[in-house]
């Protein structure tokens, strides 16, 4: 085991005699099912007339357009999308005032140039889905349906591609975690959710946006294909990553950052302190399930012997330090009396004794630390040694993540300032909700003239 070193609103008008639920979605139907007596009866006697709220710009409009063509499409619907459409009454969402947006021929031009994602764009017929689009610009309700069906294949066919993970060397330690394949209602159901359709299509939501940016640097013209190949291995890391829209974060260790991600942005960065060439932070995923606040700091037994044992025998206290000599590893260890160590064979290397540092402003963990369970010891701690912070290049830890404002994520992660009962030691507190973390290493980087590199610390980018 590795241990750190320092550390929709409601559509009421029903379309008669079609079948076509009156609602954009099944909760508006359901909710509109209940209302249904008080409209008839709203009919025999007239009523004042009420304010009524907009759509948002990706709801359908209850206009004659729209329905004819949520008519068109309950016809044509079927396959893989037919059940998406059938959950919200068959109520357009690209077509939304019953013509088509601009986000059409944006997604015609992304699947373009899906050669940038790896993948043969005529594999999602470009040329068809164009002409598609092309006819339903006459605003027939017949051609618009059939764009639109055209369109969300297309979508779901190529979410599910490009978030197909290649081998990067990541270690899942969840299950939630791990890659799946994306089914076709699962990919346009959470392109709906969103809060602009057009705006996800546009910028490519179901991705990273680090994924988004190294797609755009993969498109710089004149790039050597050194420069291409390594670029691709960037991006199929990237590609490992959850959109904004997932409530995550990302550590890259390339460039010792940390982002984090919610409701479709990123709502928070900082620099971390990350492994050394030696003691890599290692490419994981995982699930940060709750924090220990006034945390012990468990001494790597290298340190324990180039470092402590030295100071003991020079004669320095154990005690006097804030440490503690302990007999095993396992949670019931016992304190040892340093008396009785032989702290000449532990500085010698003979020996190994478990030393952990008590909790406290010198801590090597400062006040918290975040934990994803792993084998390796790794996780996300507070520092109580700001100043590494300053330096340009940050790989100096035992390969766990040294964060610049522990606080500001724990608030973010526990929904609450950290706080702590006196001085007890290794205080539990569980996260109201697990969030994503994953460990990862981007060195691409745009650059004044187009791409350039980071210094590739961890040898993974190396070319035989």
């Amino acid at each position: 085991m590795r241990h750190c070193r320092i550390p929709a609103i409601l559509l009421l008008i029903a379309t008669a005699g079609t079948g076509l639920a009156p609602t954009w979605d099944a909760r508006a139907y359901a909710q509109a099912k209940k209302s249904a007596p008080a409209r008839k009866s709203a009919a025999r006697k007239p009523a004042p007339k009420k304010a009524t709220a907009k759509p948002a710009p990706s709801e359908p409009q209850a206009t004659p357009a729209t329905r004819a063509v949520a008519v068109q499409i309950r016809e044509q619907a079927g396959g893989k999308v037919k059940g998406f459409y059938a959950d919200r009454g068959f109520w357009p969402i690209w077509a939304t005032s019953g013509r088509l947006g601009p986000e059409a021929d944006a997604f015609v031009d992304m699947v373009e140039t899906a050669d940038l994602d790896g993948l043969r764009p005529n594999s999602y017929g470009p040329d068809a889905l164009r002409k598609a689009v092309a006819a339903a610009r006459s605003g027939d309700p017949v051609a618009v349906a059939q764009a639109e069906l055209a369109l969300s294949r297309a979508l779901a066919d190529y979410v599910a591609d490009v978030r197909r993970p290649r081998e990067t060397g990541m270690t899942y330690l969840d299950d939630e975690v791990k890659p799946r394949k994306l089914k076709a209602e699962n990919v346009l159901r959470a392109a709906v959710l969103t809060k602009s359709f057009a705006s996800y299509i546009r910028d490519m939501g179901w991705m990273s946006p680090h994924y988004v940016r190294l797609r755009t640097l993969l498109a710089t013209p004149g790039l050597s294909p050194d420069d291409r190949a390594r670029l691709r291995i960037n991006l199929d890391r990237a590609r490992l990553l959850p959109g904004a829209w997932t409530r995550h974060i990302v550590v890259d260790a390339a460039s010792a950052r940390l982002y984090f991600y919610q409701g479709g942005k990123q709502v928070g960065t900082m620099r971390v302190v990350v492994g050394t060439p030696q003691t890599q932070t290692p490419m994981l995923a995982g699930m940060v399930r709750y924090a220990i606040l006034n945390p012990y700091w468990n001494v790597p037994t290298d340190l324990v012997q180039k470092k402590i044992a030295p100071k003991v025998l020079a004669g320095q206290s154990l005690t006097a330090m804030r440490f503690e000599a302990l007999s095993d590893w396992s949670e019931n260890a016992t304190r040892l009396d340093p008396k009785a160590i032989d702290w000449h064979a532990v500085a010698a290397g003979q020996q190994e004794v478990r030393v952990r540092q008590l909790p406290g402003p010198a801590n090597s963990m400062g006040r918290v630390k975040f934990m994803f369970p792993n084998d390796l010891g790794i996780y996300l701690h507070d520092t109580n040694e700001k100043a590494l912070m300053k330096k340009p290049a940050r790989h100096f830890s035992n390969g766990c993540v040294r964060l610049e404002d522990a606080p500001t994520l724990g608030k973010w992660l526990l929904g609450k300032p950290i706080t702590t009962v006196a001085k007890k030691p290794e205080q539990a507190a569980p996260l109201p909700q697990a969030v994503p973390v994953y460990l990862t290493y981007f060195t691409a980087t745009a650059a004044p003239r187009g791409v350039a590199f980071l210094p590739d610390v961890y040898g993974r980018e190396t070319r035989g």
